[in-house]
C-alpha cells in the first residue's frame, strides 16, 4: 500500500503557523522580488486571486478583499517541510520526498489494520507538532493514491483529509471522477491530445481502445501511468539521491542593471553559494557556466540569453576558484555588451563528482591551500551563521538583493527571529 501525504496551501500554512492571527482570512504569498502570486489560502482563491497573477495587477482586488500577503520566506518553508519529513518517517521508513510540500509513503512489510486510521494519526501528529494541516490518499499504487489524495482534499467534511482506495468498487468510482488534465503525469498539452480522442476522465484512459494510442503518444511512461491507475503497481518509491547533477543559483534582479561592477558582485555571490552547496554534498565540479537575461519586454533585440562556459582542467569546490572563473566568463559576456541592460544572471556548476572521487593533476593544479582555507570559512559560517566569513568581492551586507518588502521573519532558522514568551 502506498499513501501520498500533501501539505495543505503549505506556504501559506507555514506563514500562518506563527501568525494564527491570519487563520481563516485571505493570504497569498509571492514569488522573489514580490514579482507573482505562487501560494493561496483557500479565501485568497475564493476572494478571485489568480495562481501567477503579478502583484502589480492585482494590487485594487487585494486591498477590496483585505488579502494579506507574503514575500517567499524559502528559509522558513524549508525548515518546516524538513520537520513534516521527519515526522513521516516515525510511520514508515520508506518514505520518498517527492517535493517540498509531499511525499510518497510505502507500508510493504508492515501491518497496518486500518489504513484509515493510520492516516488520521499522521495527520493529527503533524498537526499537533508542526501546525500544518495535510490530506493523505491510500491506496495500491503509486497513480492512485494521487487520486485518494484528490478526494481527500476536495471532500474534507466527509473523508477527514483521510481517504482510502481499498476496493475494486472504489478505485473505479475514483476514476470515473477524475478528470483527465487531473492525472498525475498527463500535463497541458497531452490533455488537449487526449481529449480530442474523446478522453475526459481516468477511467476513460484506462480502456483498452486506447492502449496502441497511449504506446505511440505517450510511450512506455504512459503505459507504467495506464497500469497504476489500473491497480497495478510499477513504479517504485525513487531512491534519495546522493548528490545532485548540477547546482544552478540564478536570480532576477529589483532593477535591470549594466554596471560591471554590480553584475561581478552578483556573480561573485551566486558563485560563492554554488561552491558552499558542493562542499557541503561533498562533491567537486569540473564545468562552470554564467548566463545573463536581459528583459525581452523592455528591449527589442536579437538576444536575449547570454552565457559562456569552461571546463577546468581539475576538479574543484573553492570559492575562490569557481568566483574568479565565474567573473573571467563574465568580462567574455560583457565584453561588447556594455549597453545593455540585464534582468537576470546566475551561475550553473555541473560535471560533478564526489571529493572522494577527485583526481590531483601533475602540472595544472589549483592552490593546495585552499582547501584548508575553505574548512576554516564553513566552519565559521556555521558557527556564526549568516554568512559572515565572504569573498571581499560580495556585498558583506546581504547575499540576496530581491524586493521583500513583505517578508515574515525566519522564525526557526535565525536566531534574532526566535519567538520570546514571557511567563509570569
Amino acid at each position: 500500500m502506498y499513501a501520498l501525504v500533501d501539505c495543505n496551501n503549505f506556504y501559506a500554512s507555514c506563514e500562518r503557523v506563527f501568525q494564527p492571527e491570519f487563520n481563516g482570512k485571505p493570504i497569498a504569498i509571492l514569488s522573489n522580488n514580490d514579482g507573482c502570486v505562487i501560494s493561496r489560502s483557500y479565501e485568497a482563491k475564493a476572494a478571485g486571486i489568480p495562481m501567477g497573477a503579478p502583484a502589480f495587477q492585482i494590487k485594487d482586488l487585494v486591498k477590496e478583499k483585505n488579502v494579506k500577503l507574503f514575500s517567499s520566506n524559502y528559509a522558513l518553508y524549508g525548515d518546516l517541510s524538513r520537520r513534516v519529513m521527519t515526522i513521516l518517517n516515525q510511520f514508515t521508513p520508506n518514505v520518498e520526498i517527492y517535493s517540498i510540500d509531499e511525499a510518497f509513503l510505502n507500508f510493504d512489510g508492515l501491518t497496518i489494520p486500518d489504513y484509515h486510521d493510520y492516516g488520521l494519526q499522521m495527520k493529527t501528529r503533524v498537526r499537533k507538532w508542526i501546525g500544518i494541516p495535510t490530506c493523505i490518499g491510500f491506496a495500491e499504487t503509486k497513480a492512485l493514491s494521487k487520486v485518494a489524495n484528490k478526494i481527500a482534499k476536495k471532500f474534507p467534511d466527509r473523508t477527514q483529509g483521510v481517504y482510502v482506495i481499498d476496493s475494486e468498487e472504489k478505485r473505479i468510482k475514483a476514476l470515473k471522477w477524475t478528470q483527465i488534465e487531473d492525472v498525475w503525469g498527463i500535463g497541458y498539452r497531452m490533455t488537449k491530445k487526449v481529449k480530442l480522442r474523446n478522453i475526459n476522465t481516468a477511467f476513460d484512459f484506462i480502456q483498452p481502445q486506447h492502449e496502441a494510442w497511449i504506446k505511440k503518444e505517450m510511450g512506455v511512461t504512459g503505459l507504467r501511468l495506464k497500469a497504476e491507475l489500473e491497480g497495478k503497481s510499477v513504479l517504485e518509491l525513487e531512491p534519495i539521491a546522493e548528490q545532485k547533477k548540477s547546482i544552478a543559483i540564478t536570480r532576477s534582479f529589483p532593477k535591470q542593471i549594466s554596471d560591471f561592477d554590480l553584475l561581478r558582485e552578483r556573480i561573485t555571490t551566486f558563485a560563492a553559494v554554488c561552491a558552499e552547496k558542493l562542499r557541503r554534498q561533498k562533491s567537486c565540479c569540473h564545468t562552470i557556466i554564467v548566463m545573463l537575461v536581459i528583459d525581452k519586454h523592455s528591449v527589442k533585440t536579437s538576444q536575449y540569453y547570454f552565457n559562456k562556459a569552461i571546463t577546468l582542467p581539475y576538479s574543484t569546490n573553492s570559492t575562490l576558484t569557481i568566483a574568479n572563473t565565474a567573473i573571467e566568463l563574465l568580462k567574455q559576456i560583457h565584453r561588447g555588451n556594455e549597453h545593455l541592460k540585464f534582468k537576470k544572471a546566475g551561475v550553473i556548476v555541473s560535471e560533478l563528482i564526489g571529493e572522494n572521487q577527485k583526481q590531483f593533476q601533475l602540472f595544472e593544479e589549483e592552490n593546495p591551500k585552499h582547501l584548508a582555507l575553505m574548512k576554516a570559512m564553513d566552519s565559521l559560517n556555521t558557527k556564526i551563521g549568516d554568512t559572515k566569513v565572504k569573498l571581499a568581492s560580495q556585498n558583506l551586507n546581504l547575499t540576496w538583493n530581491m524586493n521583500q518588502n513583505h517578508l515574515s521573519p525566519k522564525y526557526t532558522t535565525k536566531f534574532k527571529d526566535i519567538l520570546e514568551i514571557r511567563c509570569e
